[in-house]
């Protein structure tokens, strides 16, 4: 083939392009598909590697107020996926109406893109909608941020991370690995944990002091611990005399959400087996007991315990 011949069949592929025809208008539709899917995979694996830094800075973070802030901004930039992902598709949705009606004004152009995306997504307009609300209303009440572990109601065992939030659906990943999808209309509402972890608190009571802070220290240094275990290693938060040969000691154990029985029950059986043969005589007066304790939680309830005080 010399080069006329090759200019002549360039042409004619061009022209044949050029012309209205069901093959013009499959092409531009494939090649809009391919497009609109490889940007939005692009600019979406982007703003996702933003998020991840953000989130590992977060995580690194010493300053609870600093943590919280950054959490923030990872969730905005979590939703900002979804809006940049429906945003490249409606830019190719509007060229690509411009390509396959040449003659049609700007205009015309952005009303038949429009008339596309409606026919398209008429079946789920309905639900998107919904889920868009209840993601907005939750999103502007800052009900939860990535990263924060939460119980969704109302259902009985979906809890979990919060690993990505959209205006649309949200993300979570359980403690036993299981990822969870759930659709934004669906939350009904949350319980969110502060930090990530519950504090657990057991009084010891002991008819010994010196005796019986050994015996608990004895027991706290072997406790192992872990992201999914107990997160940091239990302390004494205090030491009260009771009365006559009678203290109780405060131990405050900081657990998983899932993990209370490292506290409840292994800690608790552990002491208690460790006085029986540590001593001729137990240490260990009575039964310890096992409580939720949160400092604010505690700010909250005096002050609601003081000013129905002042009612009555």
């Amino acid at each position: 083939m010399n080069n006329g011949e090759l200019i002549q069949s360039i042409r004619e592929v061009e022209n044949f392009l050029a012309q209205p025809n069901a093959f013009r208008s499959l092409l531009i539709l494939f090649v809009s598909i391919v497009v609109a899917y490889w940007l939005s995979r692009f600019l979406a694996q982007g703003i996702i590697k933003i998020a991840q830094y953000i989130g590992t800075r977060s995580d690194n973070s010493a300053d609870e107020s600093h943590q919280f802030k950054l959490r923030r901004i990872e969730t905005y930039l979590s939703i900002t996926v979804a809006v940049v992902r429906a945003f490249t598709v409606a830019v190719v949705a509007y060229y690509a109406w411009q390509l396959l009606s040449p003659m049609a004004t700007t205009q015309t152009a952005a009303i038949g893109a429009g008339a596309l995306f409606i026919v398209f997504a008429g079946g789920t307009i309905g639900v998107m909608l919904r889920d868009l609300t209840s993601g907005t209303a939750m999103i502007a009440e800052n009900w939860f941020n990535v990263g924060d572990y939460i119980s969704v109601e109302p259902f009985i065992d979906v809890s979990g991370v919060v690993e990505r939030a959209t205006l649309r659906s949200t993300k979570l990943r359980s403690l036993t690995g299981e990822v969870i999808w759930l659709h934004n209309q669906h939350i009904h509402g949350v319980k969110v944990t502060p930090r990530g972890i519950r504090t657990i608190a057991v009084d010891v009571f002991v008819n010994d002091k010196d005796k019986g802070e050994v015996l608990v220290r004895k027991i706290l240094n072997g406790i192992p611990t872990g992201t999914l275990l107990i997160t940091k290693k239990p302390k004494i938060e205090s030491i009260e005399k009771w009365g006559d040969d009678l203290w109780r000691i405060v131990v405050y154990g900081y657990t998983a959400p899932g993990r209370e029985w490292l506290m409840e029950q292994v800690f608790v059986d552990t002491i208690k087996t460790a006085d029986r043969k540590s001593h001729n005589r137990n240490v260990i007066m009575y039964q310890p007991i096992v409580r939720l304790a949160d400092t604010e939680a505690e700010k909250n309830f005096k002050r609601a315990i003081r000013l129905g005080n002042s009612d009555s």
